[in-house]
């Protein structure tokens, strides 16, 4: 049974169809590309299925239970985290307690979380993460004084700290130099190897289909190509969509 499965989904904007009909399943320890031109609803895919958008209709099953029309922190709490493409962090709060944040929700309620210390081991694990990252030498500083790639690897590590059984990366090689991109990249596959399960949009196209063995296309809302990168890459209504060929 495939771990996350959307089926039939569309989401109109009054009546602009910015996803029409897409269809996807994702196995577990899969990681999927999701690639098409700028607008072609790939943010927008994310965005319902966890929960910041909701859907005009279709469906989203994870786990193999409904979390159609789920708000995000619901989906967040079954088990999908996301990156988004503008950095989501803490910029007044050090390096260390935006890592310890973003494990929150998954922690019990809020109530819980107000009458019980915080436990250690999310504590562990933020450090834990901030060294398999190489930024736990900046964990007292604050977010906004990190570099954007610096910032990048702590967005990054926030959506691995409640362990989610999937992880969506909204673009996550965008706006870093090479070095930063290949470290990225090299993080992801290890993480992937050892059983995490990401969806990944991205526009650099030699970096997806480096790290990926499925790969996704949307142009204009709807689902054009399916298949390893080299069909993808070789695929005429995909090359259609990027070039107009």
């Amino acid at each position: 049974m495939a771990l996350l499965e959307v089926e039939h989904l569309s989401k109109k904007f009054f009546e602009y169809p910015a996803l029409d009909q897409v269809s996807l399943a994702v196995e577990p320890g899969e990681l999927l590309g999701l690639i098409g031109p700028n607008g072609s609803g790939k943010t927008t895919l994310f965005n319902c299925i966890s929960g910041v958008l909701r859907a005009t209709s279709g469906s989203v099953r994870f786990n193999g239970h409904d979390i159609t029309g789920f708000s995000a922190d619901r989906v967040f709490a079954h088990g999908i985290a996301r990156t988004f493409q503008l950095i989501q962090v803490f910029p007044e709060m050090t390096v260390y307690e935006n890592m310890l944040m973003a494990a929150q929700e998954r922690e019990g309620s809020f109530l819980g979380r107000l009458i019980w210390r915080e436990p250690q081991e999310p504590k562990d694990r933020a450090r834990e993460l901030l060294d398999y990252l190489g930024i736990d030498f900046l964990r007292d500083n604050l977010a906004s004084n990190l570099s954007y790639g610096q910032q990048k690897l702590l967005d990054f590590g926030m959506a691995l700290m409640s362990k989610p059984d999937v992880i969506l990366l909204d673009e996550p090689l965008a706006g870093v130099n090479p070095t930063m991109i290949q470290y990225l990249v090299d993080h992801i596959m290890d993480l992937n190897s050892k059983g995490h399960t990401f969806i990944v949009i991205e526009h650099n196209m030699e970096a997806v289909m480096s790290l990926c063995r499925r790969i996704i296309v949307l142009s204009q809302g709807q689902q054009i190509a399916e298949g390893t990168p080299d069909e993808v890459a070789e695929n005429p209504l995909v090359l259609d969509a990027y070039f107009g060929k």
